[in-house]
């Protein structure tokens, strides 16, 4: 028996896997990991400013940036956006926002002649993956992301002094 389900709410996917795992010893249980808007977005809403920065750079070049470019970018260092990058999936993973095993949508590109430690130099989207990003990123730019309230926990609080308000607008 083969099921596909599409359009399937976050919760009503981790039920979903919940109950599979607890059957996983009867079944052969695929689930899909490929980058969608939602999971995208979810992913650049996590990241601080500058690694947010750093994919939109890539996606910018067509996925496929040149690093000594980025390392302009930002002041010669990319410690930071790369580790910020490299622990939002794992990070997706532990909230439920997509499943384990979803690679990340940014890979460095090494020297091929230089097989020992080095630095990178560039990094990498797939076609398909850069595509995705670009209309997220597009749509941020519109502003037609919303975000489920609750989401990333707490609440949000204004930055511009103004009272907190609820979603129907009272303070």
């Amino acid at each position: 028996m083969k099921i596909v389900i599409e359009g399937a709410s976050p919760e009503f996917e981790r039920k979903l896997l919940t109950l599979l795992a607890d059957h996983r010893h009867e079944l052969a249980v695929s689930v899909g990991t490929e980058w969608d808007t939602d999971r995208a977005c979810l992913y650049l809403l996590d990241l601080p400013a500058n690694a947010r920065r750093f994919v939109q750079l890539v996606v910018e070049a067509d996925g496929d940036k040149n690093a000594e470019e980025l390392r302009a970018a930002f002041n010669g260092e990319l410690r930071g956006p790369t580790i910020a990058l490299s622990r939002a999936v794992p990070r997706g993973v532990r909230r439920g926002w997509w499943p384990e095993g979803t690679r990340a949508p940014i890979t460095p590109r090494y020297d091929p002649e230089h097989p020992s430690w080095q630095k990178a130099i560039a990094y990498t989207m797939t076609k398909e993956d850069t595509a995705v990003f670009r209309t997220v990123f597009q749509m941020m730019a519109a502003g037609t992301v919303s975000i489920p309230p609750g989401l990333f926990g707490g609440t949000a609080v204004r930055r511009d002094g103004d009272d907190q308000q609820d979603e129907e607008g009272r303070a």
